[in-house]
C-alpha cells in the first residue's frame, strides 16, 4: 500500500444534482484501466472517514475496453479506496486534480499505478528518500560489519556500529524533514507525519512548521484544523515540558496529585488490568522500582480500568507497590484525555521538577536510563 495509513476525516459527496444544491465544492475524475478484469465482478469507490471506516460508496461500471471513470464531487481533500472485483484494493487521496489509477485487478498485490495526485507524489518521494538511505553503500557496509561483529561476539564493535548507523539514519530523517517542510499544504504530508515517519519529539519543529502552514493555506478544512490541534497537544507533552497535572482518586478514594511527587524521578505509567502488554511490562517496572526507589525514583500508576475490583486485584497480582490512581472511566479518563492517550502501555519519565525527560522506556531501556541518571549522583 502506498499511503501509509489514514486517520483524518474528510468531507465529500458523490456528484448529483441534489448534492450540488447543498455542497459548495468542485468535481474531480477518477479513471484508469484494469489489466485483468473479472467476469461478473464490480468496481467500488469508498470514502474513508476519520475512524478508517468507509463513508459513502458507489459502484463504477467497467467499460468494454477495460477502462473505468467516475466523477466525484468534493468540498475538502480526502482519503478514498477503490476495490476491484473484491480482489485488489487501492487507497489514494483526492483533492483538486483528476487521478488516474491503473491496476492489475486480479491480484491483491498486483500492479498499481497512480498518476495525477500531487498528494500521493509527496508520499512516494518521502518513501524514496528513506529507501535511498537503506540502499546506500555506507549502510550496506555497516550491515556487513555488524554481521561480522555479531559472529565475533565483539560487543564494543557492535555498539560502535549501532551508533554510526543511527547517525546515518538521522541524516536521512533530517533530509526528509526538510523535504516535508518545503511542501505546500498537502494531505500527503499530514498522512506521513500522522504515520510517525519522523519522531514527534526529535522533529517537533517540523510538525509545528507543517501545522502553521496548514493554518495559513487551508484554514477552511477540518483536516487541517485536526492536525494543528494534534500538534498543539503534542507540544504539551514534548520532551522538556512540565507534565500536565493529574489529580485522581487512589484505591482508597483519596485524591492524589502527580505534582505531590515533585522532588523525585517519576515514571507516569498508563496501564490497565485488561491490557496484556501492560501486564507483561509490569515485572520490568517492578524491578526498576525496587532497584531505585531508595535513590529518588517512584512510579505513578494511572489505570484505564472500569472496575475497581479488577484494578485493585491486578495491583496485588503484579506486586505494584507504588501510588495508583484512576477515575475508572476507561478511555474517557480525564488523564487519558489530557495526555492524548491512544494506546497503552504508555509512560513518561519525569525529572524532580516534573519535566518530561523520556517516553515509553520499555524493558531494559528503563533500567538503563535510571542507571544513567543515578550513576551521576
Amino acid at each position: 500500500m502506498l499511503v501509509l495509513g489514514f486517520s483524518c476525516s474528510s468531507t465529500s459527496k458523490e456528484e448529483s444534482a441534489a448534492d450540488e444544491a447543498v455542497v459548495e465544492g468542485w468535481t474531480v475524475v477518477v479513471s484508469g484501466k484494469v489489466g485483468y478484469p473479472q467476469a461478473g465482478g464490480k468496481i467500488t469507490i469508498q470514502e474513508l472517514n476519520a475512524s478508517g471506516a468507509p463513508g459513502w460508496q458507489d459502484t463504477i461500471q467497467l467499460k468494454s475496453n477495460y477502462t473505468y471513470s467516475k466523477t466525484v464531487k468534493l468540498s475538502a481533500p480526502g482519503y478514498y479506496k477503490l476495490t476491484f472485483f473484491d480482489r485488489q484494493q487501492v487507497d489514494f487521496i483526492l483533492f483538486k486534480s483528476n487521478v488516474q489509477i491503473n491496476v492489475d485487478g486480479n491480484d491483491a498485490r498486483g500492479f498499481v499505478e497512480i498518476k495525477g495526485s500531487p498528494e500521493i507524489d509527496v508520499i512516494r518521494q518521502a518513501q524514496s528518500i528513506m529507501a535511498e538511505a537503506e540502499r546506500s553503500p555506507t549502510i550496506a557496509k555497516l550491515n556487513e560489519d555488524f554481521t561480522a561483529a555479531v559472529q565475533a561476539k565483539d560487543d564494543a564493535k557492535i555498539a560502535q556500529i549501532q551508533t554510526t548507523y543511527q547517525q546515518e539514519i538521522a541524516k536521512t530523517h533530517e533530509k526528509l524533514a526538510e523535504y516535508l517542510r518545503s511542501q505546500p499544504a498537502s494531505l500527503g504530508t499530514i498522512n506521513l507525519l500522522q504515520s510517525n515517519v519522523l519522531d514527534k519529539d526529535q522533529y517537533m519543529s517540523t510538525y509545528v512548521a507543517v501545522a502553521e502552514k496548514l493554518k495559513k493555506e487551508w484554514p477552511q478544512y477540518a483536516v487541517a484544523k485536526e492536525f494543528a490541534s494534534m500538534v498543539d497537544r503534542m507540544k504539551v507533552l514534548s520532551i522538556g515540558q512540565v507534565a500536565p497535572e493529574i489529580s485522581l482518586p487512589d484505591t482508597t478514594g483519596n485524591v492524589v496529585k502527580l505534582s505531590s511527587l515533585k522532588g523525585k524521578y517519576v515514571l507516569v505509567d498508563f496501564w490497565a488490568k485488561w491490557c496484556g502488554p501492560c501486564r507483561q511490562e509490569n515485572p520490568n517496572v517492578v524491578r526498576a522500582f525496587q532497584k531505585y526507589k531508595d535513590k529518588g525514583f517512584t512510579v505513578f500508576g494511572v489505570s484505564l480500568d472500569r472496575n475497581k475490583k479488577d484494578w485493585v486485584q491486578a495491583i496485588k497480582q503484579d506486586g505494584l507497590a507504588w501510588t495508583h490512581v484512576s477515575d475508572l472511566k476507561y478511555w474517557q479518563s480525564e488523564a487519558a484525555k489530557t495526555y492524548n492517550i491512544t494506546g497503552i502501555p504508555f509512560s513518561l519519565l519525569l525529572d524532580p521538577d516534573g519535566k518530561i525527560i523520556a517516553k515509553n522506556l520499555r524493558g531494559a531501556a528503563l533500567d538503563n536510563k535510571l542507571n544513567e541518571i543515578f550513576a551521576k549522583k
